[in-house]
């Protein structure tokens, strides 16, 4: 149940219990006055019939009348009061009634026969005739006092009892309010400050199916995204740590050449065809340390959340054409067979000058694992035109039915299925022992590929079969009208 609603019908019980329950004590004790009530009527209603044999005979309000019977009817509960027909007291069991006192007539007249009940006594009064003649009036008075004494107590145990209730109530309101509410906030307070202190607490908070559940499990989903968070913070900064490692190892190796190099161009022996074959030496190595620092910038560069890649629309036949244009003839240089498809007509938006890094990056990738006589497939297309060199495993993979895909293809001894999913981490370089043209490079071209394409809302994927091929499928979607 919602703590909402929860504290909605406690404060409903709060309101309404206490007023049902005394309602219910009122009702149950108001009931029990009403039959000790009649019960006490009829009680003194037949003890004033015995009395009204004495008190109607009118020989008690002459002279010298005696007064002995009233005397011995008269308690501490009635009261008898004999008054002349004028009013004068005759005699009254009351001390404080003085015989001769005179009582006001029309007072002493009303309500003669009716036996008058109040909330402490039962009165009765009747004139008694003589010849046709009043002698006199008596007034009977049947105090009720343990009635009254009776109200008291009963009146201290309804309150004693709506004590009870409300105390019964708000120490049930307590505890529950104290167990849904009080003891879930100190541990959820417990568990956020032990979490500030990198501890980590065990809780069934979050199983609570109310808003603090809702809290705990908020609380939790954010503890997971934090550690996830550290653990890639912490996988980033070890990965810039081996990259900076990896790097710095391989640019040294140039540099020892360059340095080597260049200190023996000063040797004055060399002939003329060494110096020129120094030279090459020194800007093959510092043309391949510039791409990998240059791949080093791109990466740090893709790396960066705030880097949006500026696409234009261009015509996909027209451009792709250019994309793929060139590469035939160096893989022929390379004593390479190389195979280039086309078959683009819708527009794309893409970044021409970072789609061409990725293929560049792929076809020097399928270069450097291709033997010497291998071939090499290049293709853009769109379904359902396939290139027909593409290996059966490569056509089984072509699953979007939309936009275009850009193939490199190689044949070769293949990868493992466990080195595939790992081809895109940074620095990461399949075993070269494979392959004996490999030349070691940054590691970091199918990563920039990785991140170019996903820039571009598209998918990249690597595909392999063992003493057969590789390839490398991009897809990526076409413009929306």
């Amino acid at each position: 149940m919602k703590i909402k609603t929860w504290l909605l019908l406690t404060y409903l019980l709060v309101m309404l219990l206490p007023l049902a329950g005394g309602y219910g004590l009122y009702v149950s004790i108001n009931a029990y006055y009403q039959d000790k009530m009649v019960e006490e009527y009829f009680e003194n209603r037949v003890e004033l019939n015995e009395l009204k044999k004495i008190l109607q005979n009118p020989k008690l309000y002459g002279a010298g009348a005696s007064f002995e019977p009233l005397e011995e009817a008269a308690s501490e509960q009635l009261e008898i009061t004999l008054y002349s027909a004028k009013g004068e007291i005759y005699y009254s069991s009351n001390p404080f009634n003085k015989k001769g006192n005179l009582e006001v007539k029309e007072r002493l007249l009303k309500d003669l026969y009716e036996f008058q009940q109040s909330y402490q006594s039962f009165v009765y009064k009747e004139p008694v005739y003589s010849k046709n003649e009043m002698v006199g009036i008596y007034k009977v008075k049947f105090l009720r006092t343990e009635w009254i004494e009776m109200v008291n107590n009963r009146s201290y145990l309804v309150g004693a009892g709506l004590l009870g209730l409300l105390a019964i109530i708000y120490g049930a309101v307590i505890y529950f309010l104290n167990k849904r509410l009080n003891k879930p906030v100190k541990e959820l307070m417990y568990q956020m400050r032990a979490y500030a202190k990198g501890k980590m607490v065990k809780s069934d908070l979050y199983h609570q199916k109310d808003e603090l559940g809702e809290l705990a499990w908020s609380f939790k989903t954010m503890q997971l995204e934090i550690e996830h968070a550290r653990r890639q913070l912490e996988e980033e900064q070890r990965q810039k740590e081996f990259m900076i490692a990896s790097l710095s190892h391989d640019l040294k190796t140039p540099l020892t050449s360059i340095q080597a190099y260049a200190e023996g161009l000063g040797n004055s022996h060399l002939s003329d065809t060494e110096r020129r074959e120094y030279l090459q030496v020194i800007f093959s190595k510092a043309d391949y340390m510039k791409r990998m620092l240059d791949d080093l910038m791109m990466y740090t560069l893709l790396q960066s959340p705030t880097y949006e890649i500026k696409r234009v629309t261009v015509d996909g036949a027209e451009f792709f054409e250019m994309l793929l244009s060139d590469y035939e003839q160096v893989c022929k240089e390379k004593g390479l067979l190389a195979d280039t498809f086309l078959h683009v007509e819708k527009m794309y938006d893409v970044h021409p000058e970072q789609l061409v890094r990725v293929v560049d990056n792929l076809v020097s990738n399928a270069w450097t694992y291709t033997e010497a006589g291998g071939s090499i497939g290049i293709g853009a297309f769109e379904l359902p035109h396939v290139p027909p060199w593409c290996y059966s495993f490569v056509q089984s993979s072509l699953t979007e039915k939309e936009g275009i895909y850009l193939v490199v293809q190689n044949s070769g001894d293949g990868i493992p299925l466990e080195e595939c999913s790992r081809l895109f981490e940074p620095l990461y370089q399949v075993d070269q022992s494979r392959n004996k043209n490999a030349q070691k490079g940054a590691g970091l071209g199918l990563s920039i590929a990785k991140q170019i394409i996903e820039k571009h809302h598209g998918k990249i994927t690597v595909i392999s079969e063992l003493k057969k091929g590789t390839a490398i499928i991009c897809w990526l979607p076409a413009r929306r009208e």
